[in-house]
């Protein structure tokens, strides 16, 4: 393993060549790339006692090893937790993450179906790890398709407030067959509360007066996500 002095500026040039991510992608293609190796090629270069490689690296151990998680930083995170990011750097790589984000969610919309309860999370894939709980709906037409979706509300850590007749203007306006409701929860539990008990009960009646199906009922969080249909509670 090649060791480098502290005081010497350490770049990627100076590895042998089948280190060098651009070099490794070239040859090898993308897939053959790490995460870490991936984002140093966006970054380019490293500070005095790393490369680029070696701080990714550092950074995604520091975020679990989950993009996710890397994507839900701030700018001001990145500046001042790591010598060698600047806010040009920090902003090219939640731009990276956030792409990524959209692309997830665009191959949901691609399939254009829900079909199940996993869709339904890969969809909301981007509420993992918000700091604030939000509630969305996904609008669909008979045969599940999607319409679209719509944020119903944001509130603070700990809860949110969802007025029942914003769900059923969204699904009426757009002649929504069926919906699927999502909240997020920011402490990482998924054990629903009573309630988000209480609000799939009301979701459910509204729903069903109006002749549109509440198709299922998803809780996600940084640790995966829960499905009331999944749990035979709707």
């Amino acid at each position: 393993m090649t060791r480098h002095s502290p005081m010497t500026k350490v770049n990627i040039k100076d590895l042998p060549l089948d280190e060098r991510p651009r070099e490794k992608m070239m040859g090898q293609g993308p897939a053959a790339l790490s995460d870490a190796e991936l984002l140093a090629i966006l970054i380019g270069s490293g500070n005095a006692e790393e490369t680029a490689v070696g701080l990714m690296q550092r950074v995604l151990h520091d975020c679990n090893n989950s993009l996710n998680t890397l994507g839900h930083m701030t700018i001001d995170d990145l500046v001042s937790r790591y010598k060698g990011i600047g806010e040009a750097k920090a902003i090219t790589l939640l731009a990276a993450c956030e792409l990524g984000s959209r692309r997830r969610r665009e191959e949901v919309v691609v399939r254009k179906k829900i079909t199940n309860s996993l869709d339904a999370y890969e969809y909301f894939d981007d509420m993992r790890n918000l700091h604030l709980e939000e509630c969305r709906i996904i609008m669909l037409r008979q045969n599940h398709s999607i319409i679209g979706s719509a944020l119903i509300s944001k509130g603070g850590l700990t809860g949110t407030a969802v007025d029942v007749r914003e769900v059923l203007r969204h699904a009426l306006i757009n002649r929504a067959a069926g919906i699927v409701l999502c909240h997020n929860h920011p402490s990482g539990n998924l054990t629903p509360s009573n309630e988000d008990n209480r609000l799939t009960h009301s979701v459910a009646e509204a729903c069903r007066t109006m002749n549109i199906q509440l198709v299922d009922h998803i809780i996600v969080a940084s640790t995966g996500f829960y499905s009331y249909r999944e749990q035979g509670k709707i």
